[in-house]
């Protein structure tokens, strides 16, 4: 073979070759290039993690002093049922807590139909590792509308992969203004019941929230140290399980 068809060889077999995939592809949900508007939803995104480690050591303090501002800002159950509780003693109106409990779980739900919506399975991958929540949620333009409807209502509800049905709505096209009344609703539903076993307990659920803002510096530090020391004893008994 002559140099030159080792070298038409060689170009054709570059052209032909797969181009080389970046390690960190698996962490972004984007195809290709990243765009301002991938950017931009995925700094939200960050951000809403950030809010939320910066709230959590907060929480044991603003339980027992603004339970109601606590249910907005995280809509945390465990917060509007304490905040429910306070109403029952004259605190806070009841509709006061619901409203602010319901509004603190949707504020930023639009934001993982968007991510579905912008980026299909590619957020569905980020958000779980389960290949049957993976085939579900491929199914999403399969679904019947009334179903992905009931689902998002339903979304709630413990144990329901809740990002995943939320950007679900997104891939199978729901519109916004829909998701958002189907979200509120049920929001509003689940608020409600949690409000309503709040209030039933009154100054019993108050004397709790009470005992647990005594001791709230210790149990702040407490998360504080878990969170920083659960990652160090990973790599440790990794390092050790390695070693062996």
């Amino acid at each position: 073979m002559s140099i030159v068809d080792r070298t038409s060889s060689g170009l054709a077999a570059a052209d032909a070759a797969p181009p080389a995939i970046s390690p960190w592809r698996r962490f972004v949900p984007w195809q290709g290039r990243a765009t301002r508007v991938d950017l931009a939803l995925m700094g939200a995104i960050l951000a809403v993690v950030a809010l939320g480690l910066v709230l959590r050591p907060l929480k044991p303090f603003l339980l027992a002093s603004h339970p109601v501002m606590l249910a907005f800002l995280t809509g945390d159950l465990t917060a509007i049922g304490a905040a429910a509780a306070f109403a029952r003693v004259g605190e806070a109106p009841l509709w006061l807590v619901v409203l602010a409990g319901a509004a603190g779980m949707v504020k930023l739900d639009w934001l993982t139909w968007w991510t579905g919506r912008q980026w299909g399975l590619g957020i569905v991958r980020m958000f779980t590792t389960s290949e049957r929540a993976l085939r579900f949620a491929g199914r999403a333009t399969e679904l019947r509308p009334w179903a992905l409807r009931v689902a998002v209502v339903l979304a709630v509800l413990p144990g329901v992969p809740t990002p995943v049905v939320y950007a679900m709505a997104g891939m199978a096209g729901m519109r916004l203004v829909t998701f958002l009344i189907l979200d509120l609703a049920g929001a509003l539903a689940m608020t409600g019941l949690v409000a309503g076993l709040g209030y039933g307990l009154g100054q019993q659920a108050v004397d709790v929230v009470l005992l647990v803002d005594r001791y709230a510096s210790v149990v702040s530090l407490t998360l504080i140290a878990a969170a920083m020391l659960v990652p160090l004893l990973k790599r440790l008994i990794r390092r050790r399980a390695g070693r062996g």
